[in-house]
């Protein structure tokens, strides 16, 4: 029996160092190939491609790689808000921070790298706009900005064509700093649970949909 087990355990330590084998010189063809026929810049897009697919999964209400600015208030808006956005300050040694994912003041603590807090989050203005022009009014622009264990603040923005004209040559991209958090499709802004210090202004106050 001991003669038996040991035979089947060599028979199997064969196959497998077979099948390591088998693997790496796959491996080896494989590279060989690369070296011999590089990829073409189709083949790259291509690559590109399917690892966006991979990497971002769908997300509710922003398509994967579309920006939330265009997708709530259309391009024209969406550039006005972008342009007009106040830079980030540090109040109280704290950076505006999205309290989905930071709500101590640890991690709202400036760093030394753009964009970033010392904890690695990314400094973020929520926003919301109300456009009165059929009233010939201005496009109005709320950005609110939250620190951890402090009130929001509050920064408003207004802005007629001028304004617009000027922000039309902007390009929206995802990683500008700060990131911007259009609340009006914000899932569930009015349920999150705050402090009272904490608790936003705009909760329950806001449309589900820009106005104008």
């Amino acid at each position: 029996m001991d003669a038996s087990r040991r035979l089947r355990r060599g028979a199997a330590s064969v196959e497998y160092l077979g099948l390591v084998g088998m693997i790496g010189l796959a491996v080896v063809v494989a590279i060989a190939a690369l070296i011999a026929s590089p990829p073409t810049r189709a083949d790259r897009e291509l690559g590109e491609m399917l690892g966006r697919r991979i990497a971002c999964p769908p997300r509710y209400p922003i398509p994967c790689g579309r920006n939330p600015l265009a997708l709530a208030y259309g391009f024209s808006r969406g550039k006005l808000a972008r342009y007009l956005a106040p830079a980030p300050a540090t109040l109280g040694g704290e950076l505006p921070v999205d309290f989905r994912y930071c709500r101590q003041a640890s991690c709202a603590a400036a760093g030394t790298k753009r964009g970033l807090t010392s904890s690695g989050r990314r400094l973020t203005e929520f926003v919301s706009v109300e456009d009165l022009r059929s009233a010939d009014g201005p496009v109005r622009i709320t950005y609110w900005l939250y620190r951890p264990g402090r009130r929001w603040q509050r920064i408003e923005r207004t802005a007629g064509d001028a304004e617009l004209a000027a922000a039309s040559a902007l390009r929206l991209n995802l990683e500008d700093v700060p990131a911007l958090v259009p609340l009006e499709t914000l899932p569930g802004r009015d349920h999150y649970r705050f402090p009272p210090l904490e608790r936003p202004p705009w909760q329950w106050s806001l449309p589900s949909r820009p106005k104008g």
